[in-house]
C-alpha cells in the first residue's frame, strides 16, 4: 500500500511538472518574486534624485512613487483568472517581456510623465508575474508537504526582496545615476524568459465557458479606486475629500456588481465558493489583519530611528535588517513547524508572537536602546512571517487546483489591501495620538503649533524657523509626543495581532496531507524541448 501511494505520488509530481525540476522550477519562480518585491521598495531611495532631475510638481511626485503598486494590485484578479484559461507560464513569460521593457523606458524617461507611464507598465507587469508564481508552485508542488517547504523558500525571497531594494538602489546611487535602479531588471530578465521558456511547465485550469472579460475590468477598476481611496487616506489626505471619498465609493460599488455578477454566471472568473470553506475565507482574512496591523509600523519605525534617535538612512536599514533576517528564517522553517503543530497553533502563535513584540516596543523611548529594538525587531519578523505563511499556505491549498491562479490573486490583493488600510488606520492613530501635545507649547504661536501637529518632521522644521527656547520647546514637546503616540499605536496593533489569533482558532488543527489528483490542463501544451503533447 505504501509503495502504491508512493509511486502515485511520484506520478503527479511527473505529470504537474512536465518533465521540468520542481526545484529548479522553484529557483526560476523565486528569480521572479525578487525582481517585482526589490522594484517595490528600490526607488524610494531615489525619490530625491529623481525630483532634481526631472523636476515634477508634488501630484507627479506622488504617481511616481504610487503608480506601481497601485496598478499591480488592481490587476492581480484579472491576470491570475486569465492565466487559469491560457495559461500561467504565457501570463508569467509576458510578464517578464513587459517588465524587461519598462524597465528601459524608465531608466531612460527624460520628463515626468513617461516615466509614470513607465511606473503603471511596470505595476502591470508585476500583476502578471504575482499570481503567475503562486499558481505554478501549486500546479508544481501537488504534495502538500513539499509545497509548504516550496511556500517558506519562495515567503524568505519575498522578505530579502523588501529588504534588499532600498539598499541596492542606496548602492547604485552612489556609482551611478537614478535610472540605473530600474536598467538593473533587464538582464534579468534577459535570462529569465529563455530560461523560464525552457524550464516552466504549462498549465491550465479545468475551466470551461469563456473568460469574463467585464467581470475582469469591473475587479480591476474597483480595485483601483478602493486601493487610490485607502493610499489618499494613508498619505494624510482628508477624508471628507470628494478625491478620496469618489475613489472608495465607485470602487466599493463596483466590488459589489462583480461580486452579484460572479454569484449570477454559470462559468463565473472567481469560483466564490472557495469562501465558503473556513480554511480559504479565514487564511484571507488573517492576511489582511497582520498586514494592517504591522505594515504602518515599519513607516512609524523608520521616522522613529531618523528623527527621534537621529540616525542616518542608512543605520536606520542596518536596525531593521534584524526583522528581515528573522522573516527569513522564519519562512525556510515554516514547513517543518507547520507539520508539527499545524495550521491554527502555528498562525494562532505568530500572532501572539508578534503581539509580544509589538508589546516589547513599547518600551522604546527618547534614547536609543539598541537591545530592546534588536529583540523586538527580530521578534516582529520572526512571528509575522509565521503567522503569514502558515496563512497563504492555508489559503493556496484549500483552492481547488484550476482556480489556483484566482486563488493567489485574491491572497495577493488582500495584502495589498491590508497593506493601504493599515497605514491609513494606524496613521490616523498616530495623528491623533501625536497632535494634541503641541496644541499649548508656551510660546508658540498657535500657527506654528497647527503646522507642527502635522508631523514631526514639519515640527522640527517649525521649530528651527522659531529657534530660542520656543524652537527647543517645540522641539523636544514634538519628540515627546512622537513617542507617546507611537506606543498608543503599537497597543492598537498588538489588539489586531490578538483579534487575528482569535480569528486564527478556525484555522484546521492539522495539516491535511492526503493525495491530491493531477492537475488537469485542457487541450495541447508545451514542454520542454518544444515538443507538443496532449494533456
Amino acid at each position: 500500500m505504501s509503495g502504491t501511494t508512493t509511486a502515485a505520488a511520484a506520478l503527479r509530481r511527473r505529470a504537474a511538472g512536465a518533465g521540468a525540476n520542481r526545484w529548479v522550477v522553484l529557483v526560476v519562480l523565486c528569480v521572479s518574486l525578487l525582481l517585482v518585491a526589490v522594484d517595490a521598495t528600490v526607488l524610494h531611495v531615489a525619490v530625491p534624485a529623481v525630483t532634481e532631475d526631472l523636476r515634477p510638481g508634488a501630484i507627479e511626485l506622488l504617481w511616481i512613487v504610487d503608480v506601481y503598486p497601485l496598478v499591480c494590485a488592481s490587476l492581480l484578479i484579472l491576470f491570475g483568472t486569465l492565466g487559469d484559461r491560457v495559461g500561467r507560464r504565457r501570463i508569467l513569460l509576458l510578464g517578464y517581456a513587459l517588465f524587461g521593457v519598462a524597465s528601459g523606458v524608465a531608466a531612460l524617461a527624460h520628463d515626468p510623465q513617461v516615466l509614470i507611464a513607465a511606473r503603471a507598465l511596470l505595476g502591470v507587469g508585476g500583476a502578471m508575474i504575482m499570481p503567475a508564481t503562486l499558481s505554478i508552485l501549486r500546479q508544481v508542488f501537488p504534495d502538500r508537504r513539499e509545497r509548504a517547504v516550496a511556500i517558506g523558500v519562495w515567503s524568505a525571497v519575498a522578505a530579502v526582496g523588501a529588504a534588499a531594494g532600498p539598499l541596492l538602489g542606496g548602492f547604485l546611487l552612489e556609482h551611478f545615476w537614478w535610472g540605473s535602479v530600474f536598467l538593473v531588471n533587464i538582464p534579468l530578465m534577459l535570462v529569465s524568459l529563455p530560461v523560464g521558456r525552457l524550464v516552466l511547465p504549462e498549465s491550465r485550469g479545468t475551466v470551461d465557458g469563456p473568460w469574463d472579460v467585464v467581470g475582469a475590468l469591473m475587479a480591476a477598476a474597483g480595485l483601483f479606486g478602493m486601493v487610490l481611496g485607502v493610499k489618499r487616506l494613508g498619505g494624510g489626505e482628508a477624508v471628507a475629500s470628494v478625491f478620496t471619498v469618489a475613489p472608495l465609493v465607485v470602487g466599493a460599488v463596483l466590488l459589489v456588481l462583480f461580486v452579484r455578477r460572479q454569484r449570477h454566471r454559470a462559468h463565473p472568473l472567481v469560483d466564490l465558493r472557495m469562501f465558503a470553506r473556513p480554511a480559504f475565507s479565514v487564511s484571507i482574512g488573517c492576511i489582511v489583519l497582520a498586514m494592517l496591523a504591522l505594515v504602518g509600523l515599519e513607516l512609524i519605525a523608520a521616522q522613529y530611528l531618523q528623527l527621534v534617535l537621529d540616525l542616518s538612512p542608512l543605520q536606520t536599514g542596518l536596525r531593521l535588517l534584524p526583522l528581515t533576517f528573522a522573516a527569513m528564517a522564519a519562512g525556510l522553517a515554516g514547513a517543518r513547524v507547520l507539520r508539527r503543530f499545524g495550521p491554527r497553533r502555528m498562525v494562532c502563535s505568530g500572532f501572539c508572537l508578534t503581539a509580544v513584540s509589538v508589546a516589547v516596543l513599547t518600551a522604546m523611548g527618547g534614547s536609543d536602546n539598541p537591545g530592546l529594538l534588536l529583540s523586538g525587531f527580530l521578534l516582529l519578523g520572526f512571528g509575522l512571517e509565521t503567522t503569514l505563511f502558515g496563512a497563504y499556505e492555508s489559503m493556496l491549498s484549500e483552492a481547488p487546483p484550476a482556480q489556483a491562479g484566482g486563488a493567489a490573486a485574491i491572497g495577493e490583493t488582500s495584502y495589498q489591501l491590508g497593506a493601504g488600510i493599515g497605514i491609513a488606520l494606524l496613521g490616523s492613530v498616530m495623528n491623533a495620538a501625536y497632535a494634541p501635545g503641541l496644541a499649548s507649547v508656551a510660546g508658540v504661536p498657535a500657527s506654528a503649533s497647527a503646522s507642527a501637529g502635522h508631523s514631526l518632521g514639519e515640527a522640527y522644521d517649525v521649530a528651527g524657523r522659531l529657534g530660542g527656547p520656543a524652537g527647543a520647546a517645540l522641539r523636544i514637546a514634538a519628540r515627546d509626543s512622537f513617542v507617546h503616540g507611537l506606543h498608543v499605536t503599537l497597543l492598537v496593533s498588538a489588539g489586531l495581532l490578538l483579534l487575528g489569533a482569535v480569528m486564527a482558532l478556525r484555522l484546521p488543527r492539522v495539516m491535511q496531507c492526503e493525495a491530491s489528483g493531477v492537475v488537469e490542463v485542457p487541450g495541447p501544451r508545451e514542454v520542454p524541448g518544444g515538443s507538443r503533447v496532449s494533456a
